[in-house]
């Protein structure tokens, strides 16, 4: 009994001088990183930040009881929807989607159904939907097996619906199917949220521990097999701005980085010093698996501080953003703060697009047709067109040059707050 005790407390102390190491690596190489601009990606949230404003649009009249919508009761949705324009404007830049009459009674009042086009693709939605199902229901299980107390708020489950895709009703479709996954429960401070009922160990396994397995199944990558045997740590996948990956205090702090221990999201993390570079690492893998999550790799900076308690992940988050650009691009397009998982793109394109990001390819191929061609009315994009699996092989196009720009003087402000 002795001998085990003697084994255990020089355990504990390996462990401690490590724990020590980690610590001190943070100390040794803070090195401060100005922002860069990506005009790729920056274009991505420029034509998805519309897209996204008419898909909320288009539900909203799918759920209307009239099945249209009036000028008046969506004039104070601009920032709602996160547009520059006022709404009555955007409605009627895209008459493919949206259909302009006048209300019944008050002549002078704009009133927006949706166009036959705009049906057949809301159609083909309900169908992806229902076909990857179980792919949904098990990145909503992964969400909330993220988080500290298995539950989420539903005002913060719902902004984060489109960047999800999760379909439209999920509170009374979705969730109510699978009452031995999920269920309703309140806060305590009463708001409505969202809990796992049981943990899923089928499910808790990260995007990055995926992707070195399958590189090792493949050949690609012996890493994994060394990690499995605790020989190494898992590293994540880096794409520096251009110079900075040639800078030695740079690749140095990186390598530093990357050699320490993983600490998958799904594990615990209590026992970590919440100083300590080791829960760093841990944090960034969180925001790593989070945006996996996404259909789009990204989401907005202000929805993830709305779970950051939940997710254990500092209140000045948004440095890990800046500190690790190799992982991850922050936007400031369109009057918010986006953060994107770098890796989830390549020249502006998603890497592997779900099937629901290739319908909005569709949906925004309509949405341009119609901005372009206003002036010919509706019936511009054939019923054919919109059944094909590509329109022209089109999503959010790619802009301007790979070449990112060093903003001087530019810096992020932890505190600034979002629309």
């Amino acid at each position: 009994m002795f001998a085990k005790s003697k084994s255990f407390l020089f355990s504990m102390s390996k462990l401690f001088h490590q724990h020590q190491q980690w610590r001190e690596m943070g100390a040794m190489a803070k090195v401060r990183l100005k922002w860069v601009k990506n005009k790729n990606l920056d274009h991505i949230i420029d034509t998805e930040t519309d897209l996204k404003a008419a898909c909320i649009l288009k539900d909203a009249i799918k759920r209307s009881p009239t099945g249209f919508l009036t000028a008046k009761s969506v004039a104070d949705w601009q920032k709602l929807l996160g547009l520059t324009v006022p709404v009555l404007r955007f409605l009627r830049r895209y008459p493919t989607l949206f259909h302009e009459f006048p209300h019944a009674r008050y002549a002078s009042l704009p009133c927006f159904k949706l166009t036959e086009t705009a049906l057949m693709l809301d159609s083909q939605e309900e169908i992806i939907h229902q076909s990857h199902e179980s792919d949904t229901v098990e990145r909503l299980c992964r969400l909330l097996m993220m988080m500290r107390t298995r539950t989420v708020s539903l005002r913060s489950l719902h902004s984060l619906k489109f960047d999800l895709g999760l379909p439209d009703n999920y509170e009374k479709t979705l969730v109510m199917r699978y009452p031995d996954h999920f269920c309703f429960v309140k806060a305590s401070n009463g708001n409505p949220c969202l809990k796992l009922v049981t943990w899923r160990d089928e499910f808790a396994f990260s995007a990055l521990q995926k992707r070195n397995e399958r590189d090792a199944v493949t050949g690609e990558d012996g890493l994994y097999r060394e990690f499995k045997r605790g020989q190494s740590a898992l590293t994540f996948a880096m794409s520096f701005p251009r110079g900075y990956g040639a800078q030695k205090k740079v690749k140095a702090w990186m390598d530093e980085f990357q050699k320490l221990p993983y600490i998958s999201p799904y594990d615990d993390a209590s026992n970590i010093d919440p100083e300590s570079d080791l829960m760093e690492k841990r944090a960034v893998g969180v925001l790593h698996e989070l945006l996996s999550l996404t259909i789009h790799k990204k989401t907005k900076r202000n929805y993830l501080r709305s779970m950051r308690g939940e997710l254990n992940i500092p209140h000045k988050f948004t440095r890990l953003f800046t500190r690790y650009p190799g992982i991850f691009y922050l936007s400031l397009k369109c009057k918010t703060t986006t953060v994107i998982l770098k890796e989830g793109y390549r020249r502006g394109k998603l890497v592997d697009p779900h099937p629901l990001t290739r319908l909005r390819d569709k949906f925004y191929h309509v949405m341009r047709t119609g901005f372009l061609y206003r002036a010919r009315g509706v019936g511009m994009v054939s019923k054919e067109e919109l059944l094909l699996d590509k329109v022209d092989d089109e999503g959010p196009e790619e802009e301007g040059s790979e070449e990112e720009e060093i903003v001087e003087g530019s810096e992020l402000e932890e505190d600034s707050e979002d629309e």
